[in-house]
């Protein structure tokens, strides 16, 4: 049942959908009720946090291999977007941002990531909104830093340059685009 088609080595990054941007170190068999089963060890320096995945699990769980350049530049080019503000609950939007954060998809990352960005003229955000922000463009900078061989903070800087870029010509409601 395993493919070894898109198999992943040791020292590759992966993205596991709920956690974000983890390091493949080691190709484990263990014995567990009886069975005997691969695993791939994940390691998440940010969060302090080891997974074992089974390879068998993989394509279920969603985990995938850092994205394409061609989807990093359309993730990059929707910060560049006009915010999407729907006018529903809180509550019901904060469930759909944290949907799409535990998507694993890169674009709906950037979507959240663009659509809660707040430029320090513009009126203060709340707490929630605030923590979905900071979770949804620190995943997207970690992938970003993975796929560009440079560090969160640098990564960061980039996201946070290109919003404050583009985000002021849609400040003015007056103007359409």
């Amino acid at each position: 049942m395993a493919t070894r088609i898109d198999a992943f080595d040791v020292g590759d990054y992966v993205v596991y959908p709920k956690h974000g941007v983890g390091r493949v170190i080691e190709l484990q068999k263990q014995e567990i009720a009886g069975m005997q089963l691969e695993l791939y060890v994940l390691r998440f320096e940010k969060e302090r946090m080891t997974l074992r995945v089974p390879v068998n699990k993989v394509e279920s769980i969603g985990m995938r291999k850092l994205s394409s350049d061609k989807t990093l530049r359309e993730a990059l080019d929707t910060l560049k977007g006009k915010p999407k503000v729907k006018r529903t609950m809180w509550s019901r939007r904060a469930q759909e941002y944290e949907a799409k954060i535990n998507s694993g998809d890169l674009v709906s990352i950037a979507e959240v990531t663009r659509d809660l960005f707040r430029a320090d003229d513009q009126p203060e955000q709340s707490y929630s909104e605030r923590q979905i922000f900071e979770a949804a463009s620190s995943r997207l900078a970690r992938e970003l830093a993975a796929m560009e061989k440079t560090d969160e903070q640098a990564a960061l800087k980039k996201i946070l340059a290109i919003l404050n870029e583009h985000a002021p010509k849609y400040y003015d409601t007056a103007e359409t685009a």
